[in-house]
């Protein structure tokens, strides 16, 4: 079957957003609110701002009701991320880390082996990564990219609360999709791409992202941050620095109808049946759980160890934010820097070159400032994807409500820290 007779097939519940839709504009963020963050961000807040970099994303949104697998409820999609945007055919140098590794990222042995990374990165669910990077491979093909081979490089979290994850409703065409709609610009945040499904921190989650840019005294280098955020628990969640989670009345775990056997929490208590008035025994808090993976740009001439150490970093920021990188978590991190165009290209060049590659690179004493932006682009990231997230009911009725807006103001202004106020 061609490529287009796959499109011609896709559910009509796919929605497409691309970088630049146009609700990617007129959902709050957490500037927005007032929410205060250090250090100065690009003209997009987003990963996007290291120039090159595009994204993609196809969100998957349909049925309701109890959960049948092979048929839904479906609440899932693709995330797409190109280093060098879409016509790019040179690799990057790149490194990755692991807070906890109760997850999947594909193509990190050749990554700690060469420190070079030479597909785009997606992210998905985590029953889908086979089949998004069997449509990364198509898609190279398709594009005729040098090399004998490539190991794309897909992450996952589990979308399984609110989706038929194990209906395996992502597909290639879906990835291949993901793929060519990505570009520039502002990029969709909230319930969209493979953050569709996920929860973050005891609320809803999804994918958010942002960037700081740092001053002429510090290299005016770029740091840009991607997040598919679905870990964490509500009673450790701290923005800016106040234990929010905890003062947060309400918008706990429900169910919008009961079904027998009722659903039940981790503990094995039935939830509450939503908008209905609280009763009964007060709900055990869910472990820390559900994983997390950060995508980290940058235009900084940084070799793989360098981007080692700034992808290590990305630890602090969530730890800014409560997280203890639990066990049931797969917290799991790419960094890449977009400098040194043509110093390798991994398998992709062939066997041809000869002479040695000449490689820019900062001097250790200049990494501060991007350990600093990426600590701070990372908190404010995963912020930005809860601040986006929209009340979510999925499969088996399960339902996730989005941080509450307005008490999340009164809360930090009563601390004294919200800004504007």
């Amino acid at each position: 079957m061609s490529r287009r007779a796959l499109f011609l097939c896709l559910p009509v519940a796919l929605v497409l957003s691309g970088a630049t839709a146009g609700h990617a504009q007129s959902k709050a963020r957490a500037r927005d609110l007032g929410v205060p963050f250090d250090g100065a961000p690009g003209p997009n807040n987003a990963i996007t701002d290291v120039a090159g970099v595009e994204v993609g994303q196809v969100t998957l949104i349909s049925g309701e009701g109890p959960r049948v697998i092979g048929k839904g409820p479906i609440r899932t999609g693709v995330t797409a991320i190109h280093p060098r945007g879409r016509n790019g055919r040179q690799g990057v140098f790149a490194a990755f880390a692991i807070g906890n590794g109760n997850g999947d990222m594909t193509g990190t042995h050749w990554i700690q082996e060469a420190g070079v990374l030479e597909t785009p990165v997606l992210i998905t669910n985590t029953l889908s990564v086979g089949v998004v990077r069997d449509a990364a491979v198509e898609w190279m093909v398709e594009r005729d990219s040098t090399g004998p081979f490539w190991y794309p490089v897909v992450a996952e979290t589990s979308d399984g609360l609110l989706n038929d994850m194990k209906g395996q409703h992502v597909t290639r065409a879906h990835a291949l999709q993901a793929l060519d709609s990505a570009a520039g610009g502002r990029v969709a945040e909230g319930n969209v791409g493979g953050g569709t499904g996920m929860n973050c921190n005891g609320f809803k989650g999804g994918t958010g992202t942002s960037s700081r840019v740092l001053g002429p005294g510090e290299g005016g280098w770029t740091v840009g941050v991607l997040v598919q955020c679905n870990y964490g628990s509500r009673s450790e969640l701290r923005i800016a620095g106040v234990n929010v989670g905890r003062d947060i009345q309400g918008f706990e775990n429900c169910v919008a109808r009961r079904l027998e056997p009722p659903q039940t929490n981790a503990a094995g208590q039935p939830l509450p049946v939503c908008d209905r008035p609280p009763g009964g025994e007060a709900l055990r808090e869910d472990p820390e759980q559900g994983s997390i993976i950060v995508v980290v740009a940058t235009d900084a001439p940084l070799t793989p160890d360098q981007l080692q150490r700034v992808v290590q970093r990305v630890s602090l920021g969530m730890g800014r934010l409560g997280s203890i990188h639990g066990n049931g978590s797969g917290d799991i991190f790419v960094a890449f820097s977009t400098a040194n165009r043509g110093a390798d290209d991994g398998n992709s060049a062939g066997g041809g070159r000869t002479a040695p590659a000449t490689v820019v690179r900062l001097t250790a004493n200049q990494m501060d400032p991007l350990f600093l932006a990426t600590v701070r682009a990372t908190e404010e990231a995963i912020v930005n994807a809860m601040i986006a997230a929209e009340t979510m009911t999925g499969a088996d009725y399960h339902r996730r409500h989005a941080i509450p807006h307005d008490q999340l103001r009164a809360i930090l202004k009563a601390h004294g820290v919200l800004r504007g106020q």
